[in-house]
């Protein structure tokens, strides 16, 4: 396949021996094109066969590109250059990969902390908001349009002529917004889910109007798709999904790093892709998105797979068995494209973004099969959004905290604190609770952008524990790896960071702030969990730069003393 390789190595060349020519027996390749929505089993049926559009989007999504281009085109010619996401998910992450990858901006709104919220409010003579909701019903999305449609009108600009809409054919967005006249909407293919979408309507209309070439995505994904439909050994779908679901034991940690692919935020995007597809019935495979530096990475367990993304046409994919179409190797891999980054067990994969998009898509499609499970749902996403609900009506004074450390304030169980009085001793007690097969979750509800530092803290924590450490912001993970979080293999231990705020933002004809509703989304989470019995840190800083620093120190003051390694880690 000319813009996809794929080198595989110990368990993972294994896996792609063992597991490939069973799925080829299996037509499984064959089958999936044909859109056979028996292949993950009875119980998955009636949701696959509502849910493979992605297999065969591309006539539709081609019919989208000039309309894209023309709606940008009168956009720039009334002066308007600059362009707002409000979205969750993959509605958010595609497209954020896509314009990151060409180069050009796109403001991604998927937040609810009030200061970042706020701090896309600005230039708003150039700017246009696309809202994009498959439901149409998104709690975020819906708060975020509310405000922009308001700020619109403040500022003395037509709102309606302002907003773009994405959303699937007959949702409660749909309706509002052309009974408010918005200057466009955008129906999505019904048939793709949410986090298979970065094809459809939801990926190519924000990047399009951000200015990104996304009529060179589809032909490279199209590219690709030419080759996944063939029962062959050869085919790098197949391979990859054997990767993934196909390891025996199962190596369900996917710990991936980027040597240099020229796709930055592409690992945010396929991390909510594999946690959501799979994270469920007590299975599923957990990504973890690292550096090629990580220690994940320098140990390799033997629950973790390593996944590079080197950069395309480089050494080793040029002279890989299998010609342009890749294959797999046993021996070293990284090389002259992944640094020599390790040896033994892992897969090092390159592509254009269009067709690592479809690829992995397809992938995740095979590794439902293996793992047994229905790729297409997500069947805990929704326990953690209605605890927020129910905060959010409730409006219930913040639980007391055990105690306070500084700028942190410290809540947790009292079976989990123990005789916990600072912070270090807290975390000391939450690494304690993590299992020798488990993963810690970092989980900060703050704003990605200013308190960007925080996810420094990933690393050491992996170093410390010695086990994977997943890092997500909130809420936006609550779409992604919150699904797995709760059904997936019960062995995390989860560390919630919230920050108080000097600002906050009214949503308007709602009954709650920003500052409220992020507040809830961060203890329904909690809650849920924890009603789970999984241990739950929650630290809240009462002063954001200063909490931020605090807890970075904290972790470094356990790194030294060493208090943190589990024994058997």
């Amino acid at each position: 396949m000319g813009s996809f390789a794929l080198i595989a190595s110990g368990a993972a060349l294994a896996a792609v021996e063992s597991v490939v020519p069973v799925l080829v027996r299996d037509r499984f390749a064959s089958r999936l094109f044909a859109k056979d929505s028996t292949l993950w089993g009875v119980d998955a049926e009636r949701e696959a066969s509502v849910r493979l559009g992605w297999i065969d989007l591309f006539e539709g999504s081609r019919a989208l590109v000039s309309e894209i281009a023309g709606l940008r085109s009168d956009l720039n010619a009334e002066g308007v250059d600059r362009i707002v996401l409000c979205g969750m998910g993959g509605s958010s992450l595609a497209p954020e990969v896509i314009t990151k990858e060409a180069g050009v901006e796109l403001v991604v709104l998927d937040a609810t902390d009030p200061e970042q919220v706020g701090s896309a409010l600005v230039d708003l003579q150039r700017t246009a908001l696309v809202v994009s909701s498959k439901s149409g019903s998104t709690i975020e999305t819906d708060s975020q349009r509310r405000l922009f449609e308001q700020a619109f009108s403040d500022a003395g600009i037509d709102a309606a002529s302002r907003i773009v809409v994405v959303t699937d054919p007959g949702s409660p967005l749909e309706e509002a917004a052309r009974k408010a006249g918005y200057r466009k909407v955008f129906n999505a293919n019904p048939q793709v889910g949410g986090r298979y979408s970065a094809l459809t309507a939801f990926g190519l209309v924000p990047s399009g109007l951000a200015g990104a070439d996304i009529e060179t995505l589809l032909d490279d994904a199209e590219e690709s798709a030419e080759f996944l439909g063939d029962d062959d050994v050869d085919n790098v779908g197949l391979q990859l999904g054997a990767v993934l679901g196909g390891t025996a034991p199962l190596r369900d940690k996917i710990v991936f790093a980027d040597a240099g692919s020229g796709l930055p935020g592409f690992t945010d995007w396929v991390e909510q892709l594999i946690a959501e597809s799979t994270g469920k019935l007590g299975t599923g495979l957990l990504p973890v998105v690292a550096s090629t530096g990580a220690p994940e990475l320098a140990a390799v367990a033997e629950d973790v797979m390593p996944v590079i993304l080197a950069p395309f046409n480089e050494a080793p994919f040029n002279e890989a068995p299998g010609g342009e179409s890749g294959g797999e190797s046993g021996g070293e891999f990284g090389g002259e494209s992944g640094g020599e980054l390790m040896t033994g067990t892992g897969v090092t994969v390159s592509g254009t973004l269009g067709s690592q998009m479809f690829v992995w898509e397809y992938a995740v499609a095979v590794a439902g099969r293996l793992l047994g499970i229905n790729p297409f749902d997500q069947p805990d996403v929704e326990a953690a959004k209605k605890a927020a609900r129910g905060f959010l009506e409730a409006q219930p004074e913040p639980t007391a905290a055990a105690f306070v450390d500084g700028a942190v304030e410290i809540r947790g169980e009292a079976g989990l604190l123990g005789s916990s009085g600072t912070l270090g001793e807290a975390l000391r007690a939450l690494l304690a609770a993590l299992p020798a097969d488990g993963y810690l979750s970092v989980q900060a509800y703050l704003d990605r952008f200013r308190q960007v530092a925080l996810e420094e803290v990933r690393s050491p924590l992996a170093a410390l524990t010695g086990r994977p450490v997943t890092f997500g912001w909130g809420p936006r993970f609550l779409h992604s790896t919150g699904q797995y979080h709760k059904g997936g293999s019960p062995i995390g231990v989860y560390l919630q960071v919230t920050g108080a705020s000097g600002t906050d933002l009214a949503v308007p004809d709602r009954p709650f702030t920003f500052g409220q509703l992020i507040s809830a989304q961060a203890a329904g989470d909690a809650q849920v969990l924890a009603d789970q019995g999984r241990p739950v840190l929650r630290l809240h800083l009462t002063d954001r730069a200063a909490g931020v620093a605090q807890l970075r120190a904290a972790i470094s003051a356990l790194a030294v003393s060493g208090q943190g390694h589990h024994e058997n880690g």
